[in-house]
């Protein structure tokens, strides 16, 4: 049911390294995150741009070393989009993406504190109405288990590099923005 002890001390230290970035990018920052909704401060889009990056190269740096394997999931739109307007419901009313109000909350953020609470209610009520749901989330538009490398026949390193040059590019282009503002 579990993993070994192993896995979950990984888990539970990057766990804790990621929580510390964010804390120290200032990600965890109310202000932050509604400044970047406002399209005036940058700094969620390059640290979680970054984050992306570096872990799709590091994924498939584990991978190739034979350390971690990859678990497909099944490319679900329905699922995609009754995530998604979950998520965009719950950081709208909230101001904090899940991984930012942990976050928040090691800061001692009494409003983060609040929206945990919430946010695990939440968690509850979708696994209690989840059976009535998963007709729904697994049945609409259900490519299986697909990834980019399989569908294009293209090396998962062209992915990987595609994505830390767009993210590199990227930083780069809201750096320049934000400068000449």
């Amino acid at each position: 049911m579990f993993d070994s002890p192993y896995k979950l001390m990984l888990g539970f230290i990057t766990g804790i390294a990621f929580g510390f970035l964010l804390q120290k990018g200032r990600v965890a920052k109310f202000r932050v995150i509604v400044g970047q909704f406002l399209l005036k401060d940058w700094t969620v889009f390059k640290v979680m741009l970054t984050a992306v990056a570096v872990g799709a190269v590091g994924v498939w740096i584990m991978v190739a070393m034979g350390w971690a394997s990859l678990s497909i999931k099944p490319a679900a739109f329905g699922g995609v989009i009754v995530g998604a307007i979950l998520f965009g419901t719950g950081m709208a009313i909230f101001g904090y993406c899940p991984g930012t109000s942990v976050a928040a909350c090691g800061e001692g953020r009494r409003d983060a504190m609040v929206g945990v609470v919430g946010m695990l209610a939440g968690a509850l009520i979708y696994v209690a109405v989840f059976p009535a749901l998963q007709g729904l989330v697994n049945g609409i538009g259900n490519l299986g288990e697909v990834t980019l490398p399989a569908v294009t026949g293209l090396s998962p390193w062209v992915f990987a590099g595609a994505l830390a040059f767009a993210a590199l590019l990227l930083a780069a282009l809201v750096q320049r923005r934000a400068e000449q503002h």
